[in-house]
């Protein structure tokens, strides 16, 4: 599990504990996912989409599980093909349903949670509150990773630049 402190909520670990702790979910930790990996992208948004949830009164114990397990497929995007990747794009959700199914007890408001995160691009419209959430969250997730891989290459690149100015300054 991720280190940062904001996991520290017992209810919310109580309530995925089998999941993170589970040998074939560990293995979404290796996997390149925005940047970063996608455990601890799953982590974020099945905490972030739990807080919401639970502030609204909502189900907040189906949104941490379903928003854990929205992306738990293990195909490694950089590893796949650009034809391939528009085809793991759209479907990708019903990889991590089968998966989901396949480890865990699943109701019908998490399956529609999995399957529904990536509308419009999937199609699969969100029938409740709490698959909105976690499709909204995901979204505001990614783009904050997204950026984040950004400015930590443009940073890399940038020091890169200084050290040649540098050696060529002396």
């Amino acid at each position: 599990m991720s280190n940062d402190s904001k996991y520290d909520d017992k209810e919310y670990i109580n309530i995925v504990n089998d999941i993170i702790n589970h040998s074939e979910f560990e293995k979404t930790k290796d996997i390149i996912h925005h940047g970063l990996n996608r455990f601890d992208h799953c982590m974020r948004v099945s905490y972030y989409a739990y807080k919401v949830s639970k502030f609204l009164k909502l189900s907040y114990e189906e949104v941490a599980r379903a928003g854990l397990l929205h992306d738990f497929f293990l195909v490694d995007n950089s590893d796949v093909d650009t034809t391939k990747r528009l085809d793991v794009l759209i479907n990708h959700p019903k990889y991590a349903l089968a998966n989901a199914k396949r480890y865990f007890e699943i109701t019908e408001k998490e399956e529609n949670i999995i399957l529904s995160h990536m509308f419009p691009i999937s199609l699969k419209v969100p029938r409740y509150v709490e698959s909105w959430i976690v499709d909204i969250v995901d979204n505001f997730v990614a783009i904050a990773e997204a950026l984040y891989s950004v400015r930590r290459h443009l940073k890399v690149a940038t020091n890169f630049l200084l050290l040649i100015l540098l050696s060529y300054w002396r």
